[in-house]
C-alpha cells in the first residue's frame, strides 16, 4: 500500500460504522489496479475483498481522468456483483501534484431504501450524472470478470460473433476496451486476444493503432 494511504484506514472503519452494514466503504491503492482495494468493511455489498481488482469506473477515471479535476464523484449508480443496485460515491486522494493516487469509495445497497422510497423524503436519487460518459459503475472479483464485462457489451454491440466481426470491427472494439481502461489490468491482452479469436500480437497491434489515430 502506498503509505500515504495508510493514514486514511482508520477512516474505512469509522465510516462503516457510522453508515452501518448496508455501506461498504473501501480504499482503493491506484498503483496496482488488479489488486487496488487494500482495505474494507462489508464487503459483502459488492462481493469484494481485500485485493480485490479497481472498478470500472476507477479504471476509467485513471485512464481518461475526471472532469473537471473534480476531488469526488457522488450518489451514482453502482452494480454488484450479484447484481444488486448500489448508490455509490467516490472521493479522490490526490498526492502534493494533485496526481490521484488513491480513492476512497462508500458503496450503499438501496435494497431497503428502494422499499422506503415512497414513504420518505430527502434520499438522493441515484443518477449516471457525474460519472465518466454517464458510465454505469461495477464491481467483480477478478480481472478475467471486468474484461469479460466489457468485452461481452463490445460484442454484442457489434451484433455479430467474434469469428464474423471485421478487423475494423475489432479495431473499434479495443478502441472501447481502451477508453473503458481494461489493458490497465495485468493479463487482458491475452484475455481479449482469446475472446476476439486473434492473436496477442494482433490485439498489441490494434492497440497501438488506437494509441497512434489518438
Amino acid at each position: 500500500m502506498n503509505p500515504l494511504l495508510a493514514k486514511y484506514c482508520p477512516l474505512v472503519d469509522f465510516l462503516a460504522e457510522v453508515c452501518g452494514r448496508d455501506a461498504e466503504v473501501v480504499l482503493i491503492d491506484v498503483a496496482d489496479m488488479d489488486h487496488s482495494v487494500v482495505a474494507i468493511r462489508n464487503g459483502h455489498v459488492s462481493g469484494r475483498s481485500i485485493g480485490s481488482p479497481a472498478s470500472s469506473v476507477a479504471l476509467r477515471v485513471m485512464k481518461t481522468g475526471v472532469q473537471g479535476d473534480a476531488d469526488y464523484l457522488v450518489n451514482y449508480r453502482g452494480v454488484s456483483n450479484d447484481g444488486k443496485t448500489l448508490r455509490s460515491s467516490t472521493y479522490f486522494i490526490r498526492d502534493e501534484g494533485r496526481r490521484i493516487i488513491g480513492m476512497l469509495c462508500v458503496n450503499v445497497d438501496t435494497g431497503r431504501e428502494e422499499q422506503l422510497r415512497s414513504l420518505l423524503e430527502g434520499i438522493p436519487k441515484l443518477s449516471d450524472a457525474g460519472t465518466p460518459d454517464t458510465a454505469v459503475e461495477r464491481f467483480k472479483s477478478s480481472m478475467e470478470d471486468i474484461a469479460n464485462d466489457s468485452i461481452e457489451r463490445a460484442i454484442r454491440e457489434a451484433g455479430v460473433p467474434p469469428s464474423r466481426l471485421s478487423q475494423d470491427e475489432k479495431v473499434a472494439i479495443v478502441k472501447g476496451l481502451n477508453d473503458d481502461g481494461v489493458f490497465l489490468l495485468k493479463g487482458s491482452i491475452a484475455y481479449v486476444a482469446e475472446k476476439l479469436c486473434v492473436s496477442e500480437a494482433t490485439v498489441y497491434r490494434y492497440l497501438n493503432s488506437v494509441k497512434k489515430n489518438g
